[in-house]
C-alpha cells in the first residue's frame, strides 16, 4: 500500500520522516504480512500514508476548506491541518493501538455493521438487545449504514434481532468493541500522550468525530480527541459539516475508497474522489484548475 508513494518528492519525504519516527521502514513493512497483522505497525503506517497522499495533493496545488478523518483518520486530518506534527501523531497513534488492544483483552467485545438502517433504527435495536451489557451505535456512517459496538453477548442478541427484522448484519473482524465504553481502560494511557502533545491552531477547520462539528480551537480539538475511543464516530455529520463549509469535492487521501463511496451517499450531488497515487492527485489538480 506504500509503493505508490515512494517516488514523488512530497510523499517520499513523509515516508522517510515516518520511518525515522517509527524506527521501522514504512515501505518495507507495508509488504510484510506479519507486520500488517499488528496494530503496532498498521495504525501508524496508515496515518503516514494518509499524510503522504495529502502532501502530494498540496504539492500539486489542491487547496482545502476543511478536513475530517474516520476514527484513526482523524489523526491524519489533524496533521494535515497543522494541529499536530507528524512524529507526535505517530507516537500517539502507536500508543493508541496498544491501549485499545489491551482494553479489548481486559473488557472483551466486538462490532457488527448493520446495512439498510440509519442511526435511529440502530439505536432502537441496541436498546432492545442491550440488557445489562454494553451496546451502542459506534459509527454513524450513512443513512443506510451503521456499526454497533459492545459486549459479545449483546452483539449476538442484536444480530438475532436484526435477522428477525430482515436487517443485514455483518460481524467485523476487530480486536475489541471500539468507540464504546468498553474502551474506557484505554482512555487514561492515551490521554497522557495527548495531554503532553502540542496542539496548534489548524490552518483550516477539522470536523471532529465526537460531535461531527467543525472545530478550529486547538484545545477543543484536544478535548474531543481525549474522548475519541469511547465515543461514536459521527461520520454523516462530519461530511455534512464540510458540505456546509463550502466543500464541493470530497477527496479521500491514501489507501482505499470506502469513504469516497460513503460521501456519495451522505452528500447527494457532491463529487467524491479517491486519491491512491500521485497520478490520481495530479489528475484531480488539473481537473480543478480547468
Amino acid at each position: 500500500m506504500a509503493d505508490a508513494w515512494v517516488d514523488h518528492p512530497a510523499s517520499k519525504a513523509v515516508l522517510e520522516e515516518a520511518s525515522g519516527a517509527m524506527h521501522r521502514d514504512v515501505v518495507e513493512g507495508s509488504r510484510d504480512e506479519a507486520a500488517l497483522a499488528t496494530t503496532d505497525f498498521v495504525q501508524p503506517a496508515l496515518l503516514a500514508l494518509d499524510v503522504a497522499a495529502f502532501r502530494v495533493l498540496e504539492d500539486e496545488g489542491v487547496s482545502f476548506v476543511g478536513a475530517a478523518g474516520h476514527s484513526l483518520g482523524e489523526f491524519a486530518a489533524l496533521v494535515a491541518a497543522g494541529t499536530l506534527e507528524l512524529p507526535t501523531a505517530l507516537e500517539i497513534v502507536t500508543g493508541r493501538g496498544r491501549a485499545m488492544q489491551a482494553a479489548g483483552e481486559e473488557r472483551p467485545g466486538t462490532m457488527t455493521a448493520l446495512l439498510g438502517v440509519g442511526p435511529e433504527q440502530a439505536a432502537e435495536l441496541c436498546d432492545q438487545a442491550r440488557g445489562d451489557d454494553v451496546l451502542l451505535v459506534a459509527n454513524e456512517n450513512s443513512p443506510q449504514q451503521v456499526v454497533i459496538s459492545g459486549s459479545v453477548g449483546a452483539i449476538e442478541r442484536a444480530e438475532a434481532l436484526a435477522a428477525e427484522r430482515k436487517i443485514r448484519a455483518v460481524r467485523l473482524r476487530v480486536a475489541g468493541a471500539f468507540h464504546s465504553l468498553l474502551m474506557e481502560p484505554a482512555v487514561e494511557p492515551l490521554n497522557g500522550a495527548i495531554d503532553a502533545a502540542a496542539f496548534e491552531t489548524p490552518r483550516f477547520p477539522v470536523a471532529v468525530n465526537v460531535t461531527g462539528e467543525l472545530v478550529t480551537d486547538p484545545e477543543e480539538l484536544r478535548a474531543n480527541l481525549e474522548r475519541h475511543v469511547v465515543s461514536p464516530v459521527r461520520w454523516e455529520r462530519c461530511a455534512g459539516s464540510l458540505r456546509d463549509a463550502g466543500a464541493e469535492v470530497f477527496v479521500e487521501a491514501g489507501p482505499g475508497d470506502v469513504l469516497t463511496k460513503l460521501a456519495k451517499r451522505v452528500v447527494p450531488g457532491a463529487r467524491a474522489v479517491a486519491v491512491g497515487s500521485p497520478t490520481d492527485a495530479r489528475t484531480l489538480a488539473e481537473e480543478l484548475r480547468a
